[in-house]
């Protein structure tokens, strides 16, 4: 017989008799028909996730559900820092440089009363130290020890930047002479860079092609007019001459095996064709 559940074995009995299967009752077949047993629940639905509930039917979150936000000064302190001073940013560092941690200064907490205790040429991370140590060690109101720390940091940068600069005047005194920094550097590329987009006269197509074009070759019989800055032409118009610029097109032209005939000679220069008329 099939494996059936408490509920279905009466019930596949009572088949298997009618089919001939079974030839007689089975002893408990009639107590079980007194008595059946009890049906099964209905399959419990699967539990639904809340992520697509309507926000109606969302249970409210309890506050201790919620993580805590993890804070520290010290990442305020620097993001103000930052927002004050953001060319501190773009100042080049080494690949190693903060690759390992550092072991405890010395000069720390009531001790540390001043930033040029540590260093002379403080970086950001100390300014933001040192402020930090400020408020609390020395119980000092965080905006105050924020603006102590960085007084004092741009003291001692710009006593830096004086230093580098004495030390610069100094050695090119002396004759050293220093290679170009990077910024120099990349306006010497841009000018370069520049410099390629004037046109030379040797390649400019332009020019090129005006060299090459086909230019008019005069043959005189005689040296030429001496130039009278216009003076002869305006004699011959005040004498009413008509300057004929083409005299092949208004005289007879035949044709020949030998080229044009016209029974005037062409002459490329007006006045000497006026002077012969």
């Amino acid at each position: 017989m099939v494996r059936r559940v408490a509920s279905q074995v009466h019930k596949q009995a009572s088949r298997l008799l009618k089919a001939g299967y079974l030839k007689r009752e089975p002893a408990w077949f009639q107590a079980v028909l007194e008595h059946p047993p009890l049906p099964l629940p209905a399959r419990a639905p699967p539990s639904r996730s809340e992520f697509d509930l309507p926000r109606s039917l969302k249970k409210p979150a309890a506050i201790a559900d919620k993580p805590l936000t993890v804070a520290y000064l010290e990442d305020e302190l620097r993001k103000q820092f930052f927002r004050d001073h953001p060319f501190e940013a773009f100042r080049p560092t080494t690949l190693v440089e903060g690759g390992e941690i550092e072991d405890e200064h010395r000069v720390r907490r009531k001790a540390w009363t001043r930033l040029r205790q540590r260093t002379r040429n403080p970086k950001p991370e100390d300014a933001v130290r040192f402020a930090l140590n400020l408020h609390q060690h020395h119980e000092m109101p965080l905006s105050r020890a924020y603006a102590t720390s960085v007084a004092q940091f741009r003291s001692l940068r710009s006593e830096q930047e004086v230093a580098n600069t004495i030390a610069t005047l100094e050695a090119e005194h002396y004759g050293a002479e220093f290679e170009p920094t990077e910024t120099e550097r990349g306006f010497n590329k841009e000018l370069e860079a520049l410099k390629t987009w004037r046109v030379d006269e040797r390649y400019d197509q332009n020019a090129i092609a005006a060299r090459k074009r086909w230019k008019a070759v005069v043959e005189r019989d005689q040296p030429p007019v001496p130039w009278t800055a216009g003076q002869e032409y305006v004699r011959l118009w005040r004498e009413g001459i008509r300057p004929n610029y083409s005299p092949a097109l208004t005289e007879p032209v035949s044709i020949t095996p030998a080229g044009l005939s016209s029974s005037a000679p062409i002459d490329p220069d007006f006045m000497q064709v006026l002077q012969k008329s």
